[in-house]
């Protein structure tokens, strides 16, 4: 058998960070995956980024991942979206070429020292003594390893649903990976079945644009903290709507929809439904926005966001042809739904190493989240703990106010899902400090300390670092009253009588970093004057968030023995006894986020672990 120190199984977006993560530490890894084609591949939508998930793709940069990259090496428009509120919930989004994307991290992955791609499927994980020893593929070989990272996206028994047709396959007609599933029920991981869906993709020149809204980008800022801010030909999108012929078309044709007749069984995404779902969840809207975004800078195809659908060809037609500008659409392919295996993240420790079999870890929608964005973030500490635990050191567990990446792997492991879970801004309770701004800031010095992160990154975040920190250091300082007066006229605001320090001027809500700019002499970029002013305006709520997470460290830092024996407690309540046993938390921190242990629970285990 040849020997690997880490085998990733699957080469998508979780998979290749894992392996490129892996790699970089190091270590002899081995990147398994069914087709070269599928390395990177968008088989959804051609973006990445968006409401939260831009803060992931910024942390997974700053900890020293390649998505941000390679998405500012494909950009065909990029906006901040939420630009109207609060510096917190700003997020990048960027609509990408998907085959240049593509093409761009298979190369990466191809070049990278350490790393082995080979185009094969597993068909089992080798175990020894509760230990994982290898993996098996269907050709009949064998690899040996200390760690495995399983990231096999919707390719597990995927199967493709369009009306009454059904075939065994995994997205956009690669094929599925049809075997492993057995492997890892015989060795006690628990599986359930979540489903996803696409819409279709229609010719470009069968379009008529100019029934459309036109949408363009505002050319923000990159992912990548190390991206130059570089000019593209931006691609507009579209912006169409459904109508009453639209609904009727589909309520019509109900009885034919899979998820409506039985034939879909499996729990989709909540915040992603189809335009069935929708149109049966919300009767009472007349339409339903619809984009239309370009597959890439050559492509003829488009993708129709927000009418994925597994209605039959001929119904897609019908609806389809209802949306201004697309009267005389042709389709390239039709939208369909793809049912897959995952795991139950409550067998997960927080590290993402699976409670059954030590050395298995898994990323992404294995883990029963969805997305592009939450796969890459999850992969990246899969691998990276996957390397750790060959180096037999601790594993990086990144906390709820460390990190989306943190409260993204808390939720999955502590709550769980009973549907494809997707990161929002609002799943994190301290998202005035988890900004996408200051991603480097917070992690950058984590990725270094685990050696993820290069000479050239570390150079350029103590620069910045530097530059924050002399604008804040100017907070206290009364600025020249001319130049205040000046600024002050030009917002419109009322000057005050007492002359401001640049403090109180940041956190005037008029002022932005530009205005700012005027007080400072000395060199300091955008991007840090932007993070330092954002510092200033919001300094006392970042205290009070500060002071929060102080308070709930203190429940983190008490650890709970791995073998405590819950159901001798009696003052636990029965709920809390099991839900406690079957997840076994790792702190207090994380059990008092445990659904069904009452703050009361909590106190008795405080007493209990004395």
């Amino acid at each position: 058998m040849e020997k690997f120190d880490v085998i990733v199984i699957g080469g998508g977006h979780a998979g290749v960070e894992a392996a490129l993560a892996s790699a970089r530490l190091n270590k002899k890894t081995l990147m398994l995956c069914l087709d070269y084609g599928t390395v990177s591949f968008m088989p959804c939508n051609p973006a990445i980024g968006g409401t939260a998930k831009g803060h992931l793709v910024k942390e997974v940069d700053a900890l020293g991942g390649q998505m941000g990259l390679s998405a500012d090496k494909a950009l065909l428009q990029i906006k901040t979206l939420n630009s109207a509120k609060g510096p917190a919930v700003f997020s990048l989004r960027g609509q990408e070429d998907k085959a240049l994307y593509h093409e761009i991290m298979l190369d990466v992955v191809k070049n990278t020292d350490n790393l082995t791609v080979l185009d094969k499927e597993a068909s089992e994980i080798l175990c020894k003594d509760g230990k994982v020893e290898g993996v098996a593929t269907t050709d009949g070989e064998k690899y040996e390893c200390k760690a495995v990272v399983l990231a096999t996206g919707v390719y597990l028994n995927g199967a493709i649903i369009i009306g009454d047709y059904v075939k065994k396959s995994g997205p956009s007609g690669f094929r599925a990976a049809n075997r492993l599933t057995d492997s890892l029920v015989k060795l006690g991981v628990p599986m359930r079945r979540f489903k996803t869906g696409t819409p279709a993709r229609i010719y470009r020149d069968s379009i008529d644009f100019s029934k459309m809204e036109i949408q363009l980008g505002d050319d923000s800022d990159r992912f990548s903290f190390m991206s130059p801010h570089s000019t593209f030909v931006e691609e507009p999108c579209y912006l169409t709507y459904t109508n009453a012929q639209t609904h009727k078309i589909i309520l019509d044709n109900i009885d034919r929809s899979p998820l409506y007749n039985g034939t879909i069984l499996s729990v989709g995404p909540r915040y992603c439904p189809s335009i069935e779902t929708k149109v049966m969840r919300f009767k009472d809207k007349e339409r339903h926005q619809i984009f239309v975004e370009p597959e890439g800078a050559n492509s003829e195809e488009m993708y129709i966001q927000g009418m994925s659908t597994s209605l039959p060809h001929d119904v897609q037609e019908q609806m389809y042809r209802t949306l201004p500008g697309l009267e005389n659409c042709r389709f390239a392919k039709y939208g369909y739904a793809i049912e897959y295996d995952c795991l139950d993240p409550l067998g997960m420790y927080p590290s993402l190493e699976n409670k059954a079999v030590e050395g298995l870890f898994s990323a992404g929608q294995m883990n029963g989240s969805s997305g592009y964005e939450e796969a890459a973030a999850q992969g990246l500490i899969a691998g990276i703990n996957a390397a750790r635990k060959v180096d037999g050191k601790e594993p990086l567990v990144l906390g709820r106010d460390e990190a989306y990446i943190g409260v993204l792997i808390d939720d999955l492991v502590t709550k769980g899902t009973n549907e494809p879970y997707r990161m929002m801004t609002a799943r994190a309770e301290h998202r005035i400090m988890l900004r996408q701004d200051n991603a480097d800031m917070r992690l950058t010095p984590i990725g270094r300390e685990i050696a993820l992160v290069d000479d050239n990154r570390y150079a350029r975040y103590l620069e910045k670092k530097e530059m924050i920190q002399n604008v804040l250091a100017m907070s206290q300082k009364t600025m020249p009253r001319e130049e205040v007066d000046e600024l002050f006229a030009t917002l419109g605001e009322e000057t005050p009588q007492k002359t401001p320090t640049l403090g109180e001027i940041c956190r005037r809500p008029a002022v932005s970093y530009a205005d700012v700019r005027r007080f400072i002499d000395f060199p300091c970029d955008d991007e840090a004057l932007s993070a330092a002013v954002v510092e200033l305006k919001y300094e006392g709520y970042l205290k009070k968030e500060q002071a929060a997470v102080n308070e709930q460290k203190r429940l983190e830092n008490k650890l709970i023995p791995k073998d405590f024996d819950y159901e001798s407690i009696k003052a636990l309540r029965i709920e809390a006894r099991q839900k406690l046993s079957e997840i076994r938390p790792l702190n207090l921190g994380q059990a008092s986020r445990i659904s069904g242990v009452s703050p009361a629970d909590v106190a008795v285990l405080i007493v209990a672990l004395r």
